[in-house]
């Protein structure tokens, strides 16, 4: 043992006798899951569209030909099954682990309003509780999946870290609006995910921008953007530009994100992609 032992051995590089190193924190997934991907998508702030982002994504990467899971981590405030038109479907499951619901694309999800007999019931719980369920989530149910992509809440709180400790996330994509405000929490988020030595795949701007029916002009309604500024003072991909867009909202509200039409992310899939050398099972 070093004479000066401090019994702290973050802070030592000695590689002496007594040396502990520190226990990973990682979750196996369920024995009879097969999941190739991980990918994080989160923001550091509600409102911004994080959730819109994760169902794009997937619906984007399904038509890739990749098999998709979604786990909606955001447990008080479940968007996804709302998007894919899921409602009241039930979750089934043995002592093997629970079956995923299935979109109609053939997207795997997971989430808590799935699990609720009212969607519109609140979920009043701890912040213990709620990401024990996200570990539930991880580890109970049967995933078969090329990506598995994983809606975490706004914030850098209590679920945002269970889920990078305690899941083997490939990487994160951040997701931003153009106000100043938000820029500055997505300095937050950014510096978590180095903080937790968790890669960022990239950022992407939503509401960026509204396009004049009639002139075509780009309407800057949130004022100008600084995230080309964030991106590069931390060396990340700006992957995409998300426009207002009343077309995808409507769908979204009608549960048919799946029949989507743009182009605002097929660059980005096709980042993500190459960056983590993705290979679709089908």
């Amino acid at each position: 043992m070093a004479e000066e032992c401090t019994h702290d051995c973050s802070t030592c590089s000695s590689n002496c006798a007594s040396r502990k190193e520190p226990e990973s924190l990682k979750l196996p997934a369920n024995p009879l899951s097969e999941v190739k991907h991980v990918i994080g998508v989160m923001s550091g702030k509600g409102g911004v569209g994080k959730s819109l982002v994760t169902a794009m994504l997937a619906v984007l990467l399904r038509r890739e030909g990749y098999r998709v899971g979604i786990l909606d981590a955001d447990i008080t405030g479940p968007s996804i099954p709302k998007a894919f038109g899921l409602k009241q479907v039930e979750i089934y499951g043995d002592q093997n682990g629970m079956i995923p619901a299935a979109s109609k694309t053939g997207i795997d999800i997971i989430s808590v309003n799935l699990l609720l007999g009212d969607e519109t019931k609140p979920v009043v719980w701890r912040g213990s509780l709620i990401s024990g369920t996200v570990q539930q989530f991880w580890q109970e149910t049967i995933w078969n999946a090329d990506v598995l992509l994983v809606d975490c809440p706004p914030g850098t709180g209590d679920v945002p870290l269970t889920v990078f400790q305690t899941m083997p996330l490939d990487g994160v994509v951040i997701v931003s609006s153009p106000q100043d405000l938000v820029s500055m929490i997505v300095s937050k988020a950014a510096n978590m995910a180095k903080m937790m030595n968790i890669p960022v795949l990239g950022l992407v701007e939503n509401l960026s921008y509204v396009k004049c029916p009639d002139c075509g002009k780009e309407i800057k309604v949130f004022g100008e953007s600084h995230i080309d500024e964030i991106a590069k003072s931390f060396g990340y991909d700006l992957l995409a530009r998300i426009p207002i867009d009343p077309k995808l909202s409507a769908l979204v509200d009608r549960g048919m994100i799946e029949l989507m039409e743009n182009d605002y992310l097929d660059a980005a899939v096709g980042q993500i992609i190459a960056k983590l050398k993705l290979e679709p099972t089908e």
